[in-house]
C-alpha cells in the first residue's frame, strides 16, 4: 500500500470542499437532494478512478453535504455510505469508461429505498411503489452527472500537468 502524501491529502481536502460547495450550490437550485435530483457534486465520484486518494474525500464531502438533507440522520448515514462504496468501486475500475457505473449502481441499490423509507415509514406497498418511484426519477439525474460531467473531468484533468504526479499509472495511458 501506498504512503499518503500531503497531495493525497490536500487532494482529497479539495474535492471533500468542492463536493460540499457544488452540493450546497445545487441545493439552492433545488437539485441537490430528493428523487428528482441532478446532484453536480456527483460528477466528481468518478475521480478515484484517475486520483484513489479523492475517495475519503468524496465521502467526507457528501457527509457534509448531507447535513442539509431533508431526509435527516438516515441521509447523512446511508447517503454517505453509499458514496463512500462508490468511491472504493471506482478505484477498482479498469477503464475510464466504466468509472461512473458504481455511483450509479451503488446510489440507485441504497437511495431509493431510504427516500422510500423516510416518506412511508413501513415496508408496504406504498414503500415498494414510492421505491420505483424513486428509482425511475433518480438514475437519470445520477446518470447525466456521473456520464456526462464526470466524463469531462476524466478526459480533462489528465491535460493538466500538477495532476500527473498524484494520478494512478493505468489511467495515464
Amino acid at each position: 500500500m501506498r504512503k499518503l502524501t500531503t497531495r493525497d491529502l490536500t487532494l482529497a481536502a479539495m474535492v471533500a470542499a468542492l463536493y460540499a460547495l457544488l452540493g450546497y450550490f445545487g441545493d439552492i437550485l433545488s437539485l441537490t437532494f430528493g428523487p428528482v435530483q441532478i446532484r453536480f457534486a456527483e460528477a466528481l465520484t468518478v475521480l478515484p478512478f484517475l486520483f484513489p486518494a479523492t475517495a475519503p474525500g468524496l465521502a467526507l464531502g457528501c457527509l457534509i453535504t448531507n447535513l442539509l438533507s431533508p431526509y435527516g440522520p438516515i441521509d447523512v448515514i446511508f447517503g454517505t455510505l453509499a458514496t463512500a462504496i462508490a468511491a472504493w468501486l471506482t478505484v477498482k475500475m479498469p477503464r475510464w469508461y466504466l468509472a461512473a457505473l458504481p455511483p450509479i449502481l451503488v446510489n440507485a441499490v441504497i437511495l431509493p429505498p431510504m427516500w422510500a423509507w423516510a416518506e412511508v415509514g413501513a415496508v408496504n406497498s406504498a414503500f415498494w411503489a414510492a421505491c420505483g418511484f424513486n428509482a425511475l426519477t433518480f438514475i437519470p439525474g445520477e446518470a447525466l452527472a456521473c456520464y456526462v460531467l464526470g466524463t469531462v473531468l476524466l478526459k480533462a484533468l489528465p491535460q493538466i500537468g500538477y495532476f500527473k504526479p498524484a494520478m494512478r499509472q493505468a489511467a495515464q495511458q
